[in-house]
């Protein structure tokens, strides 16, 4: 029997562990960095020191902010592991003489997913912020809480979350991580499409953006979508930006703040620093994740995964990834009946690039659909069955090790497996 090793994978709030040969394995993770010794001190530093511009109090001092200037803040919904009870508070502090805090909102950007829950908000803002802030789900499909903003880009009609755009002061709060076709997360992307309406987001999310290949992991410039949803931020302003690189246990490494695009482009350089990791060649079986808890809690968030294991996929190779997908598909928005629309990843391709209109989460098909026709994809979860599994286009993978050995003995006596513990915290490319 060949020596294994035996890899800890990102996999709902606890992990998994698999024994891998170790002959045949190569393990990529993002280089890890210690979290700031004083968290909440670190979010401090950025507000009060910002990469660009004054800091958060000058400003609200410079517009003349008083008891009855109103304050919206964007934070993160709950499908992300932002920080959130340490950058509220660090902002709600540095805020609370210069306003009344019975006018501040944080409006949870959730674009096209759904509310959080109040169980959901005390979990990810803590008692305290809930008792002393209002705290409002965005909605994008309430057409009588979105304002007109005007065309922005290449010609995207821009309608915000109304609160946000009346708000005397906007302010931001991010997490900087690579993204699977806008680039990078946080910074302008918690204005458009974080608190954007429908229309805003199919449009930043059709086929031919989708389809592009700079719409990809860690490309901001030049890609179609990021280069829009920052064209959405000039057009309609904000005030003061927050956003933080972690690690892998959820730490924050640094911040940065000040204004919007500026310090989300230093802080991308960050993430890309710990990221992005080469390889010399494609690999014929593929190992990744959905990155754990929150991100795992879904198959729509799991393609995340199989796309950062796709780059690092020989075409025809064996895909296999680790989610929990405790929250199913999910059961609400689009996802599922348009997955499952066309007999096969091709037709589903196919009928994405012909409708005239993008349907309402076709994006993260059009993404999976193409993995798909790369290559072939199966998945470990523990909230779906083998049959929904198959409706997905999908294969159920009960035992990973036992399915990394078959593929590797299917490939051949030279080939290897890539194990991404980390998921879409990894971005491995092939070396050019």
């Amino acid at each position: 029997m060949s020596r294994t090793r035996r890899v800890r994978l990102a996999y709902g709030r606890h992990g998994l562990e698999v024994d891998l040969p170790a002959d045949r394995t190569v393990v990529v993770e993002p280089r890890f960095a210690d979290g700031a010794a004083d968290q909440a001190a670190e979010v401090r530093r950025a507000l009060r020191g910002p990469v660009a511009g004054p800091g958060l109090r000058e400003r609200l001092i410079a517009k003349g902010a008083g008891p009855g200037t109103t304050v919206a803040i964007s934070i993160c919904d709950g499908t992300r592991a932002q920080p959130r009870r340490v950058m509220v508070p660090a902002i709600l502090d540095e805020i609370s003489d210069l306003v009344d805090l019975a006018n501040v909102v944080v409006l949870v950007a959730t674009g096209t997913h759904r509310g959080n829950t109040h169980a959901e908000l005390l979990d990810m803002l803590g008692p305290e912020v809930l008792s002393s802030v209002q705290v409002v789900n965005h909605d994008a499909r309430d057409d009588a809480g979105l304002a007109w903003c005007g065309v922005a880009g290449a010609g995207v009609p821009v309608w915000l979350n109304r609160t946000w755009v009346d708000a005397d002061v906007r302010i931001t709060t991010g997490f900087v991580e690579p993204h699977f076709f806008a680039g990078f997360s946080g910074g302008p992307k918690m204005i458009a499409p974080g608190l954007a309406g429908l229309d805003t987001v199919l449009v930043l999310h059709d086929a031919r953006r989708i389809g592009s290949p700079k719409a990809t992991w860690a490309i901001t410039e030049g890609n179609p979508v990021h280069d829009d949803v920052r064209a959405i931020a000039r057009l309609t302003g904000c005030d003061f930006a927050v956003d933080v690189v972690m690690n892998r246990d959820h730490q924050i490494i640094q911040a940065f703040g000040g204004d919007l695009l500026t310090s989300h482009a230093v802080a991308c350089r960050r993430a890309r620093e710990l990221s992005m990791v080469p390889v010399p060649a494609p690999f014929d079986v593929v190992v990744t994740t959905g990155s754990g808890y929150p991100l795992d809690q879904n198959l729509y968030q799991a393609v995340k995964g199989m796309s950062a294991g796709a780059a690092v996929t020989r075409p025809g190779g064996r895909l296999i990834v680790a989610a929990e997908c405790s929250d199913g598909y999910p059961d609400h928005g689009s996802y599922v009946d348009v997955l499952t629309g066309a007999a096969s990843p091709q037709a589903l391709l196919d009928q994405i690039a012909a409708r005239e209109r993008t349907v309402p989460d076709q994006w993260q098909v059009q993404v999976q659909a193409r993995t798909c026709t790369h290559a072939s994809v199966g998945v470990h979860c523990a909230g779906l069955g083998a049959d929904q599994l198959a409706a997905a286009h999908l294969d159920a993978v009960p035992d990973i090790a036992a399915a990394v050995e078959r593929a590797l003995h299917d490939a051949g006596p030279d080939a290897r497996c890539c194990v991404l513990p980390e998921g879409p915290q990894t971005i491995a490319y092939v070396r050019s």
